[in-house]
């Protein structure tokens, strides 16, 4: 967890919102990532889907069932969907979350019983750790969108398709 929370803080440093994950195969690191969202406009572009891609590749197949996934925060209804696409056994997750989360929170993907596959869950690793790093950029955001110098961007906006 102590990796993901690293790109956790790398993502804070990017402007990105401060979610890290790492995958794990017995006790070597197959791939580490955060969020990039912001940096490739992408918006499945999330810490999961980034570190699942490329352990995928990694290893040069789909079926991930026998990595383990390390998130900061509990996985979004996405991210949970792809964790079940790519067969992932374990989550081990720090905080959870509740205006989201796709472990239980507030969806039960990963459990599905409609769905072929289920993924054990550790949750609240690091917890108070993991949701003071979200915290604290948060709240950061908050000071500077409220500051005096903080002028909202204005200009003509190009609804054009082409």
């Amino acid at each position: 967890m102590e990796i993901a929370l690293e790109e956790a803080r790398i993502a804070t440093e990017e402007g990105e919102v401060p979610v890290g994950a790492v995958s794990v195969m017995g006790d070597e690191i197959i791939a580490r990532g955060h969020n990039l969202r912001e940096s490739l406009n992408d918006p499945a572009a999330h810490a999961e889907m980034i570190v699942i891609r490329e352990s995928a590749m990694r290893l040069g197949r789909w079926r991930l069932n026998d990595i383990t996934l390390y998130v900061t925060i509990e996985p979004c209804a996405m991210c949970a969907g792809a964790i079940v696409l790519a067969r992932i056994p374990r989550i081990v997750f720090g905080a959870k979350d509740p205006k989201g989360g796709g472990c239980g929170s507030v969806f039960q993907i990963v459990h599905e019983p409609r769905l072929n596959h289920r993924v054990e869950i550790l949750a609240g690793i690091k917890d108070a750790e993991c949701s003071m790093v979200l915290k604290d950029f948060f709240e950061e955001r908050r000071n500077v969108f409220h500051s005096p110098n903080h002028l909202p961007q204005r200009g003509k906006v190009n609804m054009s398709l082409s």
